[in-house]
């Protein structure tokens, strides 16, 4: 009887310090959970003040105020010998066209400062679409017109309210400002889509700069990138996971491989300028060295995505074909390959979606420098929207910091929408064993 009632008051002891265990777990699992959801929300939080900073600051970019004004394509300011030719069309005096325009609508506009303001009021390239004009219809030559320009940007970020209240602003703002409020009682004043943000290259005038120069720099280097590091990396993932015997040398690759994958992108930069540049003598700045050197970044990425998509089909489907007769490269590329390849194409999607935000590798190349020109091919001197952004973001001027923020929303799109089409094909293709 003792010695039951001993093991009794031993398994009573040892239920109570299960349970009182088994509570203390349970709380930590939930203090656990509650740690989880406290940073999920806090990590969403943040996205959502980030994204909701760089929207405020960047949809404004897509729209552009525009100036009515009634021009008078006087013949003595553009052809005063009647030759009508380009090369007399293109030497006209157009800039004098719009200010003659516009110190019509303000004649009570005397003073040398103030008339030099005035004629601030509208955008550098206002002469250069006037001459566009009549060189597509010279038939316009003598006749008065009203043309839509584009204001100066400091006027359309007054325009938008982004210099903040009257009480702020300058003098010369403040006399702008005036200005502007009568020109829109006139119905002057309109704002419309800003095609000049999509369709031009880069430029010192605000108003002027556009994204469309980088987004195609930014499409020929991801072309050579893609080109370059699909195939090769496919390839190497195959034979390192399939074909290569496993000793010391295949080691040491696979080691070096994931190491590269850790690798600072700037360090490609600097091989890419060493080798491809110095070495090599391929143009600097050129989406083809730039497409070089984000391919060496991603290959690491590839191929180690490539090795994982393979190593998850089972070996059982790599046994039926080798048993029903298939030799080993029939077995991989008509049994594996199928089954891995949307895991591979994952991964490279992934890795170029990398690429295509990376800019530190691009800055050593050269391809930081301004340039204005659109590439036209892939030696042609390029930047890529990283870049573009970075360079916008060191501007002066304000009207820089909404076009840097729309780019940003348009590097962020293509983003997304690369990610996007990695789910969908990893959702849509995945095979569960």
């Amino acid at each position: 009887m003792s010695d039951s009632s001993t093991q009794k008051t031993a398994n009573a002891r040892s239920h109570d310090i299960v349970m009182a265990g088994l509570g203390k777990r349970r709380r930590a699992e939930r203090r656990f959970r509650a740690y989880g959801l406290v940073s999920i929300m806090a990590a969403l939080v943040f996205l959502v003040l980030l994204f909701t900073s760089i929207v405020s600051k960047g949809y404004s970019a897509f729209l552009y105020t525009n100036l009515a004004l009634d021009i008078t394509f006087d013949p003595q300011m553009i052809d005063p010998e009647g030759a009508r030719s380009p090369e007399a069309l293109a030497s006209g005096d157009y800039d004098a066209l719009w200010k003659s325009a516009i110190y019509k609508l303000f004649p009570d506009v005397t003073e040398r400062q103030k008339k030099r303001a005035l004629t601030g009021f509208v955008g550098s390239s206002a002469g250069q679409r006037l001459r566009a004009m009549v060189k597509a219809d010279p038939s316009l030559i003598g006749s008065t017109q009203q043309v839509w320009l584009p204001v100066d940007d400091t006027i359309d970020m007054l325009a938008k309210g982004n210099l903040g209240d009257a009480a702020e602003l300058s003098d010369k703002n403040k006399d702008s400002l005036i200005w502007l409020t009568e020109l829109q009682n006139q119905s002057r004043i309109r704002k419309a889509i800003n095609k000049e943000f999509f369709m031009n290259g880069d430029s010192r005038e605000p108003e002027a700069a556009g994204i469309w120069g980088a987004v195609l720099g930014s499409a020929f280097t991801l072309l050579v990138t893609i080109g370059l590091s699909l195939p090769i990396g496919i390839a190497a993932a195959i034979y390192l996971e399939e074909f290569a015997s496993r000793n010391r040398w295949t080691d040491l690759i696979e080691v070096n491989i994931n190491n590269l994958a850790a690798v600072p992108s700037i360090v490609f930069g600097l091989l890419g300028l060493a080798v491809f540049i110095n070495l090599f003598g391929l143009p600097r700045s050129s989406p083809l060295v730039g497409g070089l050197v984000l391919t060496l970044m991603t290959l690491p990425v590839i191929i180690i995505a490539g090795r994982s998509a393979l190593k998850s089909v089972p070996p059982s489907v790599r046994e039926a074909a080798l048993g029903i007769g298939a030799s080993p490269v029939q077995m991989v590329f008509h049994h594996v390959l199928p089954l891995a390849m949307p895991g591979m194409l994952t991964g490279a999607i992934i890795g170029t979606a990398r690429a295509l935000g990376e800019s530190a590798p691009l800055l050593m190349i050269g391809m930081v420098a301004f340039i204005v020109d659109v590439p036209t091919g892939l030696t042609s001197p390029a930047t890529v929207l990283p870049v573009q952004i970075y360079l916008w973001a060191d501007s002066p001027e304000r009207a820089f910091v909404e076009r840097t923020s729309a780019a940003i929303m348009v590097l962020l799109v293509f983003l997304v929408m690369m990610n996007g089409l990695a789910v969908y094909l990893r959702k849509r293709y995945e095979r569960r064993w």
